[in-house]
């Protein structure tokens, strides 16, 4: 299961509670990119494509050192900067280990734009999380809607590079949940009994 958002929108929240009521082990990019530090990857390895399968597997097994939570990995620090990963290495080792996670089954992964790398399919659920600008503001604070403004740019951006995507679109998803309107933890309660299909 993958789970897009928008900032602002609590996709990430959803994303742990969908987790926790499934049982499923829960995946972001934050976690992805501790369990390669922790891993020991290092730019030379990732920059060979070769290579880049089987230390994503090492990532996985990393993840699930510790039940695979942020907590098991919350005490690995990044490299410093220009001694660590490169971003681009990074990128491709995160997609490689998105589509062997997801292959896996019992998962939820929120990492930016994992539902754009998960092909469509009976054991595949893509949804994304939203809700309307000023609700997105209001919950960030001060500088909320700046905040909205620049991320959802970035988030265009990312998608038009990396994957090609002109225009996001709700059909991009098997669900799309507005949090407008459902709590947090109505809006898992949806995913959840839409993921046991």
């Amino acid at each position: 299961m993958c789970i897009s958002h928008t900032t602002g929108a609590g996709g990430e929240e959803v994303g742990r509670l969908v987790s926790e009521r499934l049982g499923f082990l829960y995946v972001d990019d934050e976690i992805v990119s501790r369990a390669a530090a922790k891993g020991g990857i290092g730019p030379d390895e990732l920059a060979d494509a070769e290579r880049r399968k089987s230390l994503a597997a090492r990532v996985l097994e990393a993840l699930a050192q510790g039940s695979g939570g942020a907590e098991a990995l919350g005490a690995v620090a990044m490299p410093p900067a220009g001694q660590g990963l490169n971003s681009e290495d990074l990128r491709a080792l995160i997609k490689e280990t998105i589509e062997q996670t997801a292959a896996r089954g019992s998962v939820v992964i929120v990492a930016h734009a994992a539902s754009q790398v998960v092909s469509r399919g009976p054991q595949a659920l893509r949804v994304l999380v939203t809700a309307s600008p000023t609700t997105r503001a209001e919950r960030l604070g001060d500088e909320g809607a700046r905040t909205v403004k620049d991320e959802d740019a970035a988030r265009r951006d990312y998608l038009k590079r990396f994957y090609d995507v002109d225009e996001e679109s709700p059909t991009h998803y098997d669900l799309v949940i507005n949090t407008d309107v459902l709590s947090l933890e109505q809006a898992a309660d949806v995913v959840a009994h839409a993921g046991l299909r």
